[in-house]
């Protein structure tokens, strides 16, 4: 039987699982579906096509499935669908998707979303992932596993944030964020390798000095453009992680991506 403070409102097409713990003055509505093992702490508000996934936990003042912020959305019943394991903390909103993105905001498992941080509509968020406190992503941004996103930080609408890649605070990104990076600055450049990020995941000394040569190849100076080089360097490349960020930018996408800084 799920634990409900007297104070709390649920409305009556919500559904929990049994060990379901909701907490004073929180109030869910619409078409909400909480799973096992989920907490909302006090004041958190849930609303709308929103599933919460096993063991998350929500602090309060979270918003969490109100709808989107974009002119273009008409009222159409789009969801948003959240992990197993998560940690949303204070002030925390995310929005569901919209008809022109796919109808559906995702946030994967075990993930640590920090005190005010916004997921806008249409977002797919990876497993894994730490944003830090106020760190915001725009409409359809795809962030990948184990990327970590710091304080104050804003990701622009359509931008892609490689898996295992790292943002630094401050930072205003607008466009791809290659896997196994680091990008920092008022527009965000490349600044290096993230390779305690790779070390704390547990890649060998193999892969952190073939995703180094790799950089230091395709941004060195010369007549080829970026992709000319990418496409020659991908021919002479096996390993695992430099085969992923061949993947990641031959897909198609509506961003250029973060290079280094030249003089």
């Amino acid at each position: 039987m799920p634990q409900i403070h007297p104070t709390a409102v649920i409305g009556h097409d919500v559904e929990l699982a049994d060990d379901v713990v909701i907490g004073p003055y929180c109030v869910v509505e619409g078409h909400v579906v909480i799973g096992p093992n989920v907490e909302l702490k006090a004041h958190v508000y849930a609303t709308g096509h929103t599933h919460i996934g096993e063991g998350t936990i929500i602090y309060p003042f979270a918003s969490i499935g109100t709808i989107p912020q974009d002119l273009k959305y008409n009222g159409e019943a789009s969801s948003l669908v959240i992990g197993k394991n998560n940690t949303i903390r204070e002030h925390v909103t995310i929005n569901p998707g919209t008809e022109g993105g796919g109808m559906v905001t995702r946030i994967g498992n075990n993930c640590l979303l920090m005190v005010g941080v916004h997921v806008g509509h249409d977002a797919h968020v990876g497993h894994h992932v730490i944003f830090a406190n106020n760190a915001t992503l725009a409409g359809h941004v795809h962030v990948g596993d184990y990327a970590v996103l710091g304080g104050l930080s804003a990701i622009h609408q359509f931008v892609r944030v490689g898996a295992h890649s790292m943002v630094g605070g401050m930072s205003g990104v607008e466009h791809d964020v290659i896997p196994f990076t680091t990008v920092m600055g008022n527009r965000a450049n490349f600044a290096g390798v993230n390779l305690v990020g790779m070390r704390r995941r547990g890649f060998t000394r193999e892969d952190l000095n073939a995703v180094r040569t790799l950089f230091s190849t395709l941004f060195e100076e010369g007549k080829e453009t970026l992709m000319e080089r990418l496409h020659r360097l991908a021919a002479h490349h096996e390993n695992l992680a430099v085969e992923e960020i061949f993947k990641f930018m031959t897909t198609a996408s509506d961003r250029a991506f973060c290079t280094p800084e030249r003089s």
